[in-house]
């Protein structure tokens, strides 16, 4: 199982607004999510707006396309994306680059 690490950042303004949707995230995005390989997935979210994203998954860009492809998951992209600083054009699924991991027990 790999695992998979990821950075977003989150527009200051809108930290609490994002916290509210993630204690509701609608019940077919998490199925969608699960059907689509992704597990043990987590967000944290830093004060100053830095979200780290952790998740395991056999493969990541399989998981990510899975999603992709998901009428759900373009809903919920296109709510979402208001809420990051990222390059324009870009849904926030698509500005997850993973991170190196570099050390692991």
């Amino acid at each position: 199982m790999g695992r998979i690490c990821f950075v977003l950042q989150v527009k200051s303004e809108l930290l609490r607004e994002y916290k509210e949707r993630h204690r509701a995230v609608w019940p077919e995005m998490i199925q969608a999510l699960r059907e689509a390989g992704w597990s043990n997935y987590s967000l944290f979210l830093r004060e100053d707006g830095l979200l780290v994203g952790y998740l395991e998954t056999e493969d990541f860009e399989r998981a990510r396309a899975g999603m992709a492809s998901r009428e759900v998951n373009e809903r919920w992209q296109r709510e979402m994306s208001n809420f990051f600083v990222q390059p324009e054009g870009l849904l926030p699924d698509q500005a997850m680059a993973p991170l190196e991991e570099v050390f692991h027990i």
